[in-house]
């Protein structure tokens, strides 16, 4: 009967494995742990972010010809007076000759002679959901008004990661959401952006007002359409 159990186990008898049932001469094995090899550099998943946006600058851009800075006039900006909770460039005068507060005929942001070519739409992420579901076909309608003006943006201040994650306390579905961005990108060739905070969305659009201003100031004034000699 032994002979058929140590047939059945082959070479590996339960005494290698149970000390009760090995032999007073055999010795017990015991588990020796090895040494674990050390990591020299972790995994991107296991970083923990440390991303803080610099102060932003003194002038967004300059312009210069023939390494010459040109003499280039401010812009004054405008905001929509509809606007719930409007962008604020307090922080940015240094860039905008003036800023005026009153009605657009389209968008939420432009500059003074350029109403009708430089259009900023602003959307946080509860208007967005709202306005991409029970206000779709009125914003859709907006979208198209803005695709035929040849500066407009959309600017969305929440991250892309909010647009597509699971929204509290509201039943539309994100994938919806993300998609209908990509489709206003691929069908109305309306350029959106997306700023994880409020104020970073504020240098953002002041920004791109400073710059839509300055391209057409030089352009107007026979410069071209780039900032520096050889640049874009």
């Amino acid at each position: 009967m032994e002979d058929k159990v140590a047939k059945s186990w082959g070479p590996f008898s339960p005494a290698l494995f149970s000390p009760a049932l090995a032999s007073p001469e055999m010795p017990t094995l015991h588990c020796i742990e090895m040494p674990r090899k050390r990591i020299l550099i972790p995994s991107p998943l296991a970083w923990t972010p440390q991303a803080s946006p610099v102060p932003y600058p003194t002038l967004p851009v300059l312009a210069e010809r023939g390494g010459t800075q040109l003499r280039t006039p401010l812009p004054v900006a405008i905001i929509d007076t509809r606007e719930q909770n409007p962008l604020s460039f307090r922080r940015f005068r240094g860039w905008f000759a003036d800023i005026e507060e009153r009605a657009l005929p389209l968008g939420d942001y432009s500059v003074s002679g350029m109403e009708n070519s430089c259009v900023v739409e602003r959307k946080d992420l509860a208007d967005l959901i709202c306005s991409f579901t029970s206000n779709r076909s009125v914003f859709i309608n907006r979208l198209r008004r803005m695709s035929d003006r040849p500066r407009s943006l959309l600017v969305i201040t929440a991250s892309l990661t909010d647009i597509k994650s699971e929204y509290p306390y509201r039943a539309a579905n994100p994938n919806r959401i993300t998609q209908s961005l990509i489709a206003v990108l691929a069908g109305l060739r309306l350029p959106f952006i997306c700023t994880e905070t409020h104020e970073l969305g504020e240098e953002i659009v002041a920004s791109y007002l400073y710059q839509t201003f300055l391209y057409d100031w030089l352009e107007r004034n026979g410069h071209g359409r780039h900032l520096a000699d050889g640049d874009l």
